[in-house]
């Protein structure tokens, strides 16, 4: 793999400018396509609201690729774009709906054009643990099925939000490497291997 993957603990566009700023650097792009797949429900055109502000301070031009249901994930045009992206983004809190649009699509297939041509993918908050598998299940801590992006790594995200007895509970269940992040906090996996960016609580070995 010639890329990179990025998942950050939360923050959408306001918490990772500097990381940001790097992996857009490192891609050699100067625009990030964004999707709102996990927030279809929840207001995406909010997030990209964001996602234009954050292209205005790190100067990168931002696209909007708005994938929200499983026929758009299948659709030819937008696979497309995907494939040629250079940066893409992975945005919303929903993983559950994220998995259930993307899952075996030709366009998370086209994610390995991405990493194969040098290119950045980045998943936050939600939409970065539905990039794993397995996937912590947001309804109760337990896990589930994920997008297998990256195997054998389950993620705790927005972790400041979760009470002591819940991230506990996780941790229990854990059969799997299990990274617990804050907003602010990411997992690089690049072509050297794993890099830890804040304060990842990590357990197990990275995969």
């Amino acid at each position: 793999m010639k890329g990179t993957i990025a998942l950050q603990g939360g923050g959408p566009f306001a918490a990772n400018d500097v990381l940001d700023r790097r992996l857009l650097a490192g891609a050699g792009a100067n625009r990030a396509l964004v999707l709102p797949t996990a927030d279809a429900f929840e207001h995406p055109e909010r997030l990209i609201a964001s996602a234009l502000s954050w292209g205005e301070r790190l100067d990168c031009e931002v696209e909007a690729l708005m994938v929200l249901r499983r026929g758009d994930a299948m659709d030819a045009a937008a696979t497309e774009r995907v494939s040629a992206a250079r940066a893409v983004y992975f945005v919303g809190d929903q993983p559950l709906h994220m998995r259930s649009v993307l899952k075996d699509s030709p366009l998370w297939q086209a994610l390995r054009d991405v990493l194969g041509n040098g290119g950045v993918v980045v998943g936050v908050a939600g939409s970065a643990a539905a990039m794993c598998d397995p996937m912590v299940d947001p309804r109760g801590g337990a896990f589930t099925l994920g997008l297998g992006l990256v195997s054998n790594l389950a993620l705790v995200t927005e972790a400041e939000s979760w009470s002591p007895d819940r991230l506990h509970r996780t941790r229990e269940l854990a059969n799997t490497t299990l990274a617990v992040l804050n907003s602010g906090d990411a997992l690089l996996c690049g072509p050297d291997g794993w890099e830890q960016v804040g304060n990842v609580e990590v357990h197990g070995e990275l995969p």
